[in-house]
């Protein structure tokens, strides 16, 4: 049966000589693994180049429930990355977030909602050029939300550590061990203020930032299972 269906690229691995493996997530059926014929013409029903990381597609798919791997009809660039493709910085946030995405996105009843936050976001940074630096940190943080464990950054009080286990702060130190010092709590704190439209404002160290994201990650890594480290995380650490 086809079906309408818009989706965003995760990631694509080759299946064999003449297809390969192209993990989205869809608006209407969350995540979804389509074989794609390999093609570089730029007449075929669906170019290799329009599955490169988090593309916005709007898809015409057979989708059978029975299937562990779909098909595509008929596929097209909803909103072509021209800035993105064209700016290094962003190119790297964006392999990163298709990493991180193809980790931590499972199956969820929450798709439809995920998949306009993903969506936004994308948008979002194909067309502002301000606080890069601190997009994939907001990023990470609002999409907590969706996910169920977003935490609670709004109490914090001088000298706080921050609990990852409840996501809250606490005057206390923890008796568990996943916990966040007193210095880095501070930091952390300030993300309660932030967003796409104020980013820019946010001045941090490269220290401070580098703490923040690995805690993130630290967060994230508690709250799901068998979330894996990230091979593309050194490269934002070189760029930030």
């Amino acid at each position: 049966m086809l079906h309408k269906t818009q989706a965003i690229v995760l990631n694509t691995i080759n299946y064999n000589d003449k297809y390969l493996l192209a993990s989205l997530y869809t608006s209407e059926f969350g995540r979804v693994t389509y074989m794609v014929p390999k093609s570089k013409s730029k007449s075929a029903k669906l170019p290799k180049s329009i599955f490169a990381p988090l593309s916005i597609l709007d898809m015409e798919t057979e989708h059978q429930a029975t299937r562990d791997i779909q098909r595509i009809k008929e596929a097209h660039l909803l909103y072509p990355l021209y800035s993105i493709q064209g700016n290094m910085v962003k190119t790297s946030i964006v392999f990163f977030l298709s990493e991180f995405l193809s980790r931590i996105l499972k199956d969820t009843d929450e798709y439809r909602i995920i998949f306009d936050y993903l969506s936004q976001s994308i948008q979002v940074l194909e067309e502002t050029d301000k606080g890069l630096a601190n997009f994939h940190l907001v990023f990470m943080l609002k999409l907590t939300r969706f996910l169920g464990f977003y935490p609670n950054l709004e109490d914090y009080t001088e000298n706080d550590y921050f609990d990852m286990l409840n996501g809250v702060f606490v005057h206390h130190q923890p008796l568990h061990n996943h916990y966040i010092n007193r210095t880095d709590s501070k930091v952390l704190s300030l993300l309660a203020r932030i967003s796409y439209e104020n980013m820019h404002r946010f001045i941090l160290s490269r220290q401070d930032r580098l703490n923040i994201i690995n805690r993130m990650l630290e967060y994230y890594r508690i709250h799901l299972h068998d979330f894996q480290a990230l091979k593309s995380l050194d490269i934002l650490h070189e760029l930030f």
